[in-house]
């Protein structure tokens, strides 16, 4: 990662002057960084706990923003089957699984299981960038039968960690006063 500016929580700096595909994936790990900041050193309590009249916690954005990679990425643009635990879930139960059971999981998982998706991710960004570029058209479809590129994906997961990790600056001041953009 040559040149890369690391800020003073340990997170890259998009590139000020890039090309399109290294400026998107610059802003998506940089979002990426800030969610793991958010979440860094807090135990199963911290994880778990609520703020206001929201259920909303920062282990549920750990689980969903996983999902949200492995559904994007994973099955959308690569078109592979969803995995454990996605594929098992009980969606219709409860359509915010993702969110509700990381009280179930300990720190330890939801950190590993963020992780292991981001890392697919970026091994499938790889690739296809490598192969086909920002152009490429996702395998899967919505259920008119569009489509979207990886253009669109990576901006919508910087829109979709951005979005969160709003969420997560409340919650985790809430939690133990961190503070911090």
């Amino acid at each position: 990662m040559s040149g890369v500016v690391i800020d003073e929580q340990g997170r890259p700096e998009p590139p000020l002057c890039a090309g399109e595909a290294e400026t998107l994936l610059g802003f998506l790990d940089f979002h990426r960084a800030t969610l793991a900041w958010k979440t860094s050193g807090l135990d199963a309590a911290g994880l778990a706990a609520t703020t206001a009249a929201s259920t909303l916690t920062l282990g549920g954005l750990l689980k969903h923003l996983t999902f949200v990679e492995d559904f994007w990425f994973g099955v959308r643009l690569a078109g592979r089957e969803p995995a454990d635990p996605w594929r098992t879930a009980p969606w219709d139960a409860d359509p915010d699984w993702d969110l509700s059971s990381a009280v179930d999981d300990s720190p330890e998982q939801l950190r590993e299981l963020w992780d292991d998706a981001v890392a697919r991710s970026r091994e499938i960004t790889a690739a296809t960038l490598a192969d086909t570029g920002l152009d490429t058209v996702e395998r899967g479809s919505y259920r008119d039968g569009s489509r979207v590129n990886l253009r669109w994906i990576l901006v919508h997961l910087v829109e979709e960690y951005s979005r969160h990790n709003g969420h997560a600056d409340l919650l985790r001041e809430a939690v133990d006063g961190l503070r911090g953009e």
